[in-house]
């Protein structure tokens, strides 16, 4: 009798769920389909996964003061007409797309510095805060208490103890350690403001209120309002010790100065007012000096509190945009059909199109769905290379050796729907062609990957692969 009353139980519990999942706006269908099949082929396992992470649940009073920060900064940040410039045609749909995500203009007369792989890109930084006259404005998803993450450290401590306003955020689960270290201590008792984004709390009550892997992805430094930094590297060496077997890490780190660094401070802004309730609006009324001759940049951030889009609609929008090349390096490719479907019709539209992921990835889950779009690709086209000397984690989209996009945001749904994150936009200017070189020293140290590889591969091995890209959508 107990058996019946427990299946009954499962299979009514098992409709109201399936039934919100039908009910849910603005849903996908694949993802529908995806939540759909998992609920009802695997027991309560799959009824639970959906409650803990089928739904971007966040607290009412969080979302409300978000909503509200944005609001109040956003008639602040509005660039002066005289740097507001007019995209080539070639970018002018991407801008538009950015535009309408994340709100901001593309503005000229930006100059960015791409700074070098390995760990003096750190010791730019250091000398950087070391110079700051008024402020250091410092947000990492990882801070790590390594050489390069303590030299940052005490170089913030430097800047405080000299009376410059020092405020960092990290990342509560990203930089967990780092949180709970001595560095970061001595941080606050120096005079740092010293903020951990979206806490952990207590896990099990907060599942009712919120998911609990929401995460601030984001990477900012910006200094005296003049100069920033920013890209895919994280306040760590290269050598990465909580993974170590997979490094070195490699990354892009650029510094840069313009009016967009203006656009970085309104992110950094919004993060904090929001964390911390402290009103620093006034800080956009500074505008950076524009640096001669400079380039066309613009900011594209997203986060669960906002749905006017994702990143993945400035991607596609990006890759549709190519006419004769296109190079994409990324370390986790778990896309929707969209984005999957823009780079297939990109080769077989003719378009030069290769695409550069890490040999091995340090989620082998990641890695293995990741494989299950291997074979599409390569069919359709794409020069797929497998990057062997590390894990590469840059994150670059480059069309036509005219534009280029780069940040923090991986070609994945947590990217796309969970994270915090921002990427910037850069047209034309010395910078596109740099990153299309340093791209360049990826593919050389990587290995091709074709058909007879793929068809090569275990029954295992391409069941596996191909049954987690079905799950793609809700991964």
């Amino acid at each position: 009798m107990w058996t019946e009353i427990i299946a009954y139980a499962h299979f009514l519990l098992a409709l109201v769920v399936v039934v919100r999942v039908l009910l849910r706006p603005g849903l996908e269908p694949t993802v529908r389909l995806s939540w759909i099949l998992v609920i009802e082929l695997v027991p309560l396992v799959g009824v639970v996964a959906y409650i803990l992470f089928g739904e971007v649940r966040m607290r009412s009073a969080e979302k409300s003061t978000m909503a509200r920060v944005r609001q109040h900064l956003s008639g602040l940040w509005q660039p002066s007409p005289e740097v507001v410039r007019k995209p080539p045609a070639l970018a002018a749909p991407v801008v538009a797309a950015n535009q309408a995500i994340g709100g901001f203009y593309a503005v000229a007369g930006n100059h960015a510095t791409l700074l070098a792989e390995d760990d003096s890109a750190i010791a730019d930084l250091v000398a950087a805060i070391d110079d700051a006259q008024v402020h250091v404005h410092m947000l990492f998803y990882i801070w790590l208490d390594d050489a390069s993450g303590r030299s940052v450290a005490e170089a913030a401590i430097r800047a405080a103890g000299r009376g410059v306003k020092v405020r960092a955020v990290i990342d509560a689960f990203g930089s967990r350690a780092f949180g709970r270290s001595d560095v970061w201590a001595r941080m606050r008792a120096a005079g740092c403001e010293c903020v951990e984004a979206l806490p952990l709390g207590m896990p099990v009550i907060g599942l009712l209120f919120q998911r609990m892997d929401l995460r601030n992805h984001r990477k900012i430094v910006i200094i005296d309002n003049d100069l920033g930094f920013t890209g895919s590297r994280n306040c760590s060496d290269r050598a990465f010790a909580v993974k170590p077997r997979f490094a070195p890490w490699v990354d892009i780190f650029l510094r840069i100065q313009g009016p967009v660094v203006r656009q970085m401070q309104a992110i950094f802004l919004q993060d904090w007012m929001s964390y911390t309730g402290e009103d620093l609006g006034d800080m956009l009324c500074m505008v950076p000096p524009v640096a001669a001759p400079g380039e066309i940049a613009q900011v594209v951030a997203t986060g669960p509190d906002s749905r006017n889009g994702s990143l993945s609609d400035s991607m596609t929008t990006m890759i549709y945009a190519a006419r004769r090349k296109l190079t994409i390096t990324t370390p986790y490719y778990v896309p929707g059909s969209d984005l999957d479907s823009a780079i297939r019709t990109a080769a077989r539209s003719g378009i030069d199109v290769t695409m550069i992921l890490p040999a091995r990835n340090d989620s082998l889950i990641v890695q293995a769905t990741s494989e299950g779009f291997y074979y599409g690709l390569v069919k359709a086209g794409v020069k797929l290379m497998l990057f062997e000397g590390g894990l590469l984690h840059a994150k670059i989209i480059s069309v036509d050796d005219e534009m280029v996009m780069l940040g923090s945001a991986n070609m994945d749904r947590r990217s796309f729907e969970l994270n915090y994150e921002m990427n910037m936009l850069f047209v034309g200017g010395d910078l596109t062609e740099l990153l299309e070189q340093r791209q360049q020293t990826y593919i050389e140290r990587a290995r091709p990957i074709d058909l007879s590889d793929i068809r090569g591969w275990s029954v295992w091995r391409r069941l596996r692969n191909n049954l987690l890209a079905l799950a793609a959508p809700i991964l």
